[in-house]
């Protein structure tokens, strides 16, 4: 079980974006947006970041319980469990009790179809919200993960500010053993629908906890989310 380093609370949740580049309109954190994925952005109207609109104005699709897909898991309360045996890495996510599969047994990376999906031995397969994710161990120490074939930009966002990505999207993590207690976690993508280049979205210190650490799991509840908007504003109503 692996969760992240005690901070602020930007580190440890991401609520203002992901880690490296928050959304709060300083200089250093804009994006390098193509005419597309500017647009993209500007009819995303998300509950956090610089952009952050009133509860009953939001289309993140999170509200409507949708998957939160990758790499918007990465990028959500992180706490993880990590499990591996020779030909695989599971990864089981806290929020929504969501797992993933990265295969290490040699497999290659699957090629990316023309309008969403993956090719994998000439045959076509859809587009899945965590992907299709293949790892090589670069030391004993280092796993290199590459992921295609996610979800097209009307499914998933990437944070909470609303940024956008595509069905083009390339993901490159690497999990990097520190020491015993210390994992590094690294996330770079690449999107060139959305984004003139690749940039690094985090570079995520996690701390070994307790094995017997219960987790702690929450799910989006449409019955929840009904009696959100009864409380603050229906925007199907308009009140």
């Amino acid at each position: 079980m692996w969760g992240a380093m005690p901070g602020n609370r930007q580190v440890t949740n991401q609520s203002s974006g992901v880690q490296l580049k928050p959304n709060n309109g300083r200089p250093e954190n804009q994006l390098p947006y193509t005419s597309y994925g500017l647009d993209l952005y500007k009819s995303h109207k998300p509950l956090e970041g610089v952009d952050a609109v009133p509860p009953a104005d939001t289309n993140d699709p999170r509200v409507r319980c949708e998957p939160l897909g990758l790499p918007r898991h990465n990028h959500y309360d992180l706490g993880v469990q990590i499990f591996q045996d020779e030909y695989k890495v599971a990864m089981l996510y806290q929020y929504d009790n969501q797992w993933r599969i990265i295969w290490t047994d040699g497999r290659p990376l699957p090629k990316l179809a023309d309008g969403g999906g993956v090719e994998i031995n000439g045959q076509y397969r859809e587009p899945r919200w965590f992907g299709y994710s293949v790892g090589t161990w670069v030391d004993d120490y280092m796993l290199d993960v590459q992921t295609v074939g996610t979800m097209p930009e009307q499914r998933v966002w990437l944070d909470n500010t609303g940024r956008p990505i595509s069905e083009q999207l390339r993901i490159r993590e690497t999990f990097r053993r520190v020491d015993y207690d210390t994992l590094e976690w690294s996330e770079t993508i690449e999107d060139p629908k959305v984004y003139t280049r690749s940039w690094q979205t985090m570079k995520m210190p996690m701390m070994l906890q307790d094995p017997r650490t219960d987790v702690m799991t929450r799910y989006c509840s449409p019955s929840e989310v009904d009696a959100y908007n009864k409380a603050y504003g229906n925007p199907v109503s308009g009140t």
